[in-house]
């Protein structure tokens, strides 16, 4: 999850059948998911009973990352040194949190299937399922059928991430690279192969869990890897190698990541030939980007104008127009070309909603080696505050310029330690989401972030994004109901509709 994103760091940065009953006015379409979403490095730690080394991920580039005293001392990587056991091990605990996700009737959950879980050690020479599922992680695979057979004892539909930010170790040494990014040897979305080992671990996953999976996701916020990755980590976000201005590094990692996207769609296609809920598809596979409105500070400067086109540009449609239009932009200046290799790899658009940004403009791009269109001011950026409105903003975005393409909302959600008026959120999103819809928005489902307090990248557990509440000082990692899962509840028993939320908590009249 990135929702912070919009630093300077970040500014610089289901199957889903198709809906064919027309939506009555301020309605959401017949049967609209409703669910939540957790991600698998950040929720796995913390297990109450189960060692360290089976309820972590110790084999992934974030666990070294979050874990080493050379980065964690490091005050340029801006991470909270927070230890993993504070985490809300859902590892252990998922069947009581299945639980509550039935007490708030949602039936949908996102989740990520770790790369490292599955494939502890290298991949590199191994082909095909016989050979690749001996060198897998029995436990790791394990783990996951438990998981998605209690889902399905509850009725719970699963969504599933494949790349949620971390890499395996063996492909990326995240504290040699963050050290020196140039003499590092294993070099994360740097190493050429990146893109096929990753389809080659989508194929496999596909294959061998594809009979309880229809609903698949790519990359979760390929921007939130690449920008405080090789831009500019910042304390609002970081991710390994998290290297300042290596501008050159961050289009091959920003190129890789298409490449890689495409290459995953064919092989989970070909490798899931199950269909696991009986809606006559076997596979729907997406991608899911943080969607940013970018506005101008003053709507009449010509050059902050421009600055909200050009950032718009830079930091959505180059990279979802190569994985939605087939069209790559290799010099990220918004002048696309199609590539066959791109054409027709997606099913569904996830997308993540948190904030805006607002924007002076500059007469040059601040980051001239990696695109023209940088042209905006970054140390008068405004952003990060809940704009309920830019929600339908970012929809009507989407919609105008993919107008048949599905959508999820797959991520949207506060931090509730800064904004602690959780019903307002709720009222406020869901009314313009709706209004989205009615103006032609192709929204299928709901995803919030999150059903549980996690351990937020470098933040650790300081945000509170969860509608239970986790105390990681408690050894048992009891959890307690927010005002935010009653709201949401509420929600979702009137299937969208909550009279007295919405009357509590009126928008504006609109279109």
């Amino acid at each position: 999850m990135s929702r912070k994103l919009l630093s300077f760091s970040a500014s610089l940065a289901a199957p889903l059948a198709l809906l064919t009953v027309a939506c009555s006015e301020n309605s959401l379409p017949e049967g609209f998911a409703f669910g939540t979403a957790v991600a698998g490095f950040q929720v796995d730690m913390g297990c109450p009973t189960l060692p360290a080394n089976e309820c972590e991920d110790p084999k992934s580039d974030w666990f070294e990352f979050a874990t080493s005293t050379v980065t964690v001392s490091n005050p340029n990587n801006h991470l909270s040194g927070q230890p993993l056991h504070d985490g809300p091990g859902f590892y252990e605990l998922y069947e009581a949190d299945l639980d509550r996700m039935s007490d708030l009737g949602l039936t949908h959950l996102r989740l990520s299937i770790e790369w490292s879980r599955v494939f502890p050690e290298s991949t590199r020479g191994i082909e095909g399922q016989v050979a690749l599922r001996a060198r897998a992680s029995p436990a790791g695979l394990a783990y996951y059928r438990r998981l998605l057979a209690a889902m399905k004892a509850r009725g719970i539909r699963p969504l599933v991430t494949l790349h949620h930010y971390t890499l395996p170790a063996w492909i990326h040494d995240a504290v040699g690279c963050n050290q020196n990014l140039r003499t590092c040897t294993r070099r994360g979305w740097l190493e050429p192969d990146l893109p096929t080992e990753l389809a080659k671990y989508a194929g496999f996953v596909a294959a061998e869990l594809g009979g309880e999976i229809d609903q698949w996701v790519t990359e979760n916020e390929p921007l939130a890897v690449v920008l405080p990755g090789f831009i500019q980590p910042t304390a609002a976000r970081t991710n390994p190698p998290a290297r300042a201005f290596a501008l050159d590094e961050a289009k091959i990692a920003a190129l890789a990541m298409v490449r890689a996207h495409a290459l995953m769609v064919d092989a989970v296609r070909a490798n899931d030939l199950t269909d696991a809920d009986g809606d006559g598809r076997a596979t729907d596979v997406g991608l899911v980007f943080n969607v940013t409105p970018f506005r101008p500070k003053n709507p009449k400067d010509g050059l902050d104008l421009r600055a909200a086109k050009n950032v718009t540009t830079l930091f959505n449609w180059i990279f979802l127009d190569a994985v939605i239009l087939g069209q790559s932009d290799p010099d990220f200046d918004g002048a696309g070309e199609l590539d066959p290799a791109l054409v027709g790899r997606i099913d569904f658009l996830g997308v993540n909603y948190y904030t805006v940004g607002v924007l002076e403009g500059s007469t040059d791009s601040v980051l001239a080696a990696f695109s023209p269109l940088a042209t905006f001011n970054p140390l008068t950026l405004e952003q990060g505050a809940v704009v309920p409105e830019g929600f339908l903003e970012a929809l009507d975005l989407v919609r105008e310029r993919y107008p048949e393409l599905r959508l999820l909302i797959t991520e949207n959600g506060a931090d509730s330690v800064t904004y602690p008026q959780m019903d307002r959120f709720f009222a406020e999103h869901f009314q313009y989401l709706r209004r989205a819809i009615d103006r032609g928005a192709k929204v299928e489902g709901y995803y919030f972030w999150s059903l549980l307090d996690n351990y937020e990248w470098n933040h650790g557990m300081a945000q509170k994004f969860g509608l239970y509440a986790v105390d990681p000082r408690d050894p048992q990692k009891l959890r307690s109901p927010r005002a935010s899962a009653e709201a949401y509840r509420q929600i979702v028993a009137g299937q969208g509709e909550a009279e007295e939320l919405y009357r509590r908590f009126p928008i504006p009249e609109g279109p």
